[in-house]
């Protein structure tokens, strides 16, 4: 039995598709909208469709940005010798909030997992490679502590020593099976200070 008008049930339905909803707080966000002014909900829409037309892959890097270099590729105060990996533009921003790391970044946009069909076709991979033909000293490989995350580091070590880079891997500190994303700026830090040389 449907408790709610077609509208309601349709903005309960659609939030209880993104990650993390689930169907209480799904009816909990069509409420709140439902009870803003016409302004706050022209704003979030407008705030919604802003990024989706104008949010795109920074052309060096490939986190997520709204002009075609983001600001941490831009810059010049970042040692654009030094390269981590990480999986998604989250776990980007977590080792930003440390404020410890002065390297620059490369976002695969997943990692290599067989049983989902993800293979190294389907992340920024060949991207990272082509990147590595430059001057380029370092690669730390900051995946998630995940078997997929595992999976794809060693991928990319055995990519990259061939080339004569060093290739690092965080070290633990960080949770097996954790989302860098969630893990404590402290966490994060020791793990980067204590990276090791992947064989």
């Amino acid at each position: 039995m449907d408790y709610y008008s077609s509208h309601i049930s349709k903005l309960i339905e659609e939030f209880s598709r993104l990650p993390g909803i689930g169907s209480k707080s799904a009816a909990r966000l069509a409420f709140h909208i439902i009870n803003m002014s016409g302004e706050q909900v022209a704003a979030l829409t407008g705030a919604i469709t802003s990024a989706k037309e104008n949010v795109r892959y920074c052309r060096e890097c490939y986190t997520l940005t709204d002009e075609e270099l983001c600001p941490i590729c831009r810059s010049a105060k970042r040692d654009h010798k030094t390269i981590m990996v990480v999986e998604n533009t989250r776990d980007l921003a977590a080792y930003e909030k440390t404020g410890q790391y002065d390297g620059v970044y490369h976002v695969l946009h997943g990692a290599i997992s067989p049983m989902l069909g993800i293979g190294p076709n389907d992340i920024k991979l060949k991207e990272l490679i082509e990147r590595l033909k430059g001057d380029i000293d370092e690669v730390i490989v900051s995946t998630n502590s995940s078997l997929e995350g595992e999976t794809t580091a060693v991928y990319i070590s055995k990519l990259i020593r061939p080339m004569g880079i060093k290739v690092t891997r965080i070290a633990s500190g960080v949770p097996v099976g954790g989302d860098l994303e969630y893990i404590d700026s402290v966490t994060l830090l020791k793990a980067l200070e204590g990276r090791v040389l992947m064989k």
